[in-house]
């Protein structure tokens, strides 16, 4: 089925259009929708994770199915500014291919991913699974701070993260950190620093569940600056 979107505000100027046209499969849902807009509008990549879906004049869930005749609309958030899609914490799966998508640009040679996981053992302890807590706010701040951090070392990287929190069972991805640069070796040493600079100012904290007990362990080390450190080196 061909649907028609109307878009308002920061979308219609980003696509150039007041209405954009997709073609979906029937049955599709309104998170459906959001991919196919980001797949075949990738200029409007960079607000979709802040926007929301109305159907027929009303907020629609991510699983509410669309229908032909439906009136759809993309909605952008009405005040505060433009949330930044490349820095989130979120209790929804992480895509490691989303995040090469919000960093990739016509300037970059090469895209690196770092993809932490749940690990099953640990120092010779069992892990049941994880469960992820964060300061979200202050998290996401953070985020942008190591990204600006990285930026000025490597100028014009491009830096995504995203966090999960909740409950994560062995295997499953617990943060991705991706690095785009104009050459391969800025992103291996961009990538590093994102992930260890992340463990050590972002206030985010696990509790390993154990067969045998649990902890609650996190990273932080406070606000020291990592560009009074020798060579720039991150311990």
């Amino acid at each position: 089925m061909t649907i028609t979107i109307l878009l308002f505000a920061g979308l219609a100027e980003r696509a150039n259009a007041r209405e954009v046209q997709l073609t979906l499969s029937e049955g599709a849902t309104a998170s459906d929708l959001l991919q196919a807009v980001e797949k075949e509008y990738p200029a409007l990549s960079a607000l979709l994770g802040s926007c929301f879906v109305s159907i027929n004049h009303e907020y629609a869930a991510k699983n509410q199915v669309i229908s032909a005749d439906d009136e759809i609309a993309l909605l952008p958030p009405v005040s505060g500014g433009e949330e930044d899609p490349r820095f989130a914490i979120t209790e929804e799966p992480i895509s490691a291919d989303k995040l090469v998508r919000l960093v990739s640009n016509p300037h970059a040679g090469a895209v690196l991913t770092f993809v932490g996981t749940v690990r099953e053992f640990t120092h010779g302890q069992r892990t049941v699974y994880l469960s992820y807590e964060a300061y979200a706010p202050m998290a996401v701040e953070k985020m942008k701070q190591v990204a600006a951090e990285i930026e000025e070392r490597w100028p014009k990287a491009q830096v995504a993260m995203h966090h999960r929190i909740g409950n994560l069972a062995v295997e499953e991805i617990a943060v991705v950190c991706a690095v785009a640069t104009a050459h391969r070796n800025e992103s291996f040493e961009a990538g590093r620093y994102a992930i260890e600079r992340l463990k050590q100012i972002v206030p985010i904290w696990k509790k390993e569940m154990w067969e045998d007990g649990s902890e609650w362990k996190g990273h932080q080390q406070g606000p020291w600056n990592p560009l009074a450190m020798p060579e720039g080196k991150v311990e």
